[in-house]
């Protein structure tokens, strides 16, 4: 059965692939107000957390916003494809423009390694297959349940020479391996991550479990940290790819103390294009004991 899901997820893929991008994104956009005008799951996780996380706008302004990341992320799901199944030479004429890249090279020149925070916002995909163009790079990942999806993924991602790592023992000690050689780690930041070795910090305001791995890596290798994403550009014109520094921190001793200054990094870029952030995921889920889930008030946290 799960050979079968995975002919034809990789068929679709392979089918989707064939399309250029302003249909891609048109598709995209059409589905995703789709889901929202059917007012689902997705549509109810969007509203609480743009509720919580940017109660400075007016109930108009987060509807309209809510409609947009609904928007926003049909068209990333209907780019997923291209960025997998194209040449990785159209892929980059994608990029009209970049903004910060003096500041990975500076970071770099230090000699010490850098780690990439690469957040669910605008094309991810397209980001870290242009990293990993230029330099030694590895990227964690969390294995998709279909064995043969998880190969392909690895296959289309790793096409430039990315190691893709999964996040246990082994994917960590590479990644500390990678930035001790001064290479670069790629990073998804905004996950709600499990375990306990992990603190609470606010994100836009609400306390929330945050990774702490950036700053044990941090700590072990005295890597650089920035932050980064692919903004998309109206009308199907492309991509503008932006490099910020992160929130000073990061490497601090405390860790909740860097894990703060982790969400504040992830805040700075979603504020710059908040519509094109996920917010579809529930990633104010995990909060301190005795404090009730956002997205199922009546659950409270353990």
């Amino acid at each position: 059965m799960s050979k079968l899901k995975y002919f034809l997820i990789a068929g679709l893929l392979r089918i989707a692939g064939l399309l250029p991008l302003k249909l891609a994104q048109a598709i995209g956009r059409f589905v995703g107000l789709l889901a929202w005008r059917l007012n689902g799951r997705s549509r109810k996780t969007t509203d609480v957390n743009l509720r919580i996380c940017l109660p400075e706008l007016s109930a108009e302004e987060q509807q309209r916003l809510s409609k947009e990341s609904m928007a926003h992320t049909g068209m990333t799901a209907m780019e997923i494809p291209l960025m997998w199944e194209w040449p990785v030479d159209k892929c980059f004429k994608l990029i009209k423009e970049t903004r910060g890249l003096e500041l990975v090279d500076q970071a770099l020149a230090s000699g010490k390694g850098l780690i990439l925070l690469a957040p669910h916002l605008g094309n991810w995909e397209l980001t870290g297959l242009f990293f990993s163009s230029r330099y030694k790079m590895a990227a964690l990942y969390s294995p998709p349940h279909i064995k043969e999806f998880e190969d392909y993924m690895i296959r289309v991602r790793g096409r430039l020479g990315s190691e893709l790592v999964r996040g246990d023992r082994k994917g960590l000690l590479r990644l500390m391996g990678i930035l001790k050689e001064g290479g670069v780690a790629g990073i998804l930041p905004d996950q709600s991550p499990r375990g306990k070795t992990n603190a609470y910090a606010p994100f836009f305001g609400m306390e929330v479990r945050t990774m702490t791995l950036v700053n044990r890596l941090i700590q072990k290798t005295g890597a650089n940290v920035l932050v980064t994403f692919a903004e998309r550009l109206p009308d199907g014109n492309g991509f503008r790819l932006i490099v910020e520094e992160a929130a000073p921190g990061n490497g601090d001793s405390d860790p909740v103390v860097a894990a703060t200054a982790l969400n504040q990094s992830v805040e700075k870029v979603i504020r710059m294009a908040p519509a094109q952030y996920q917010w579809e995921y529930k990633r104010l889920r995990h909060r301190p004991p005795g404090n009730p889930n956002p997205y199922y008030p009546h659950k409270i946290c353990r």
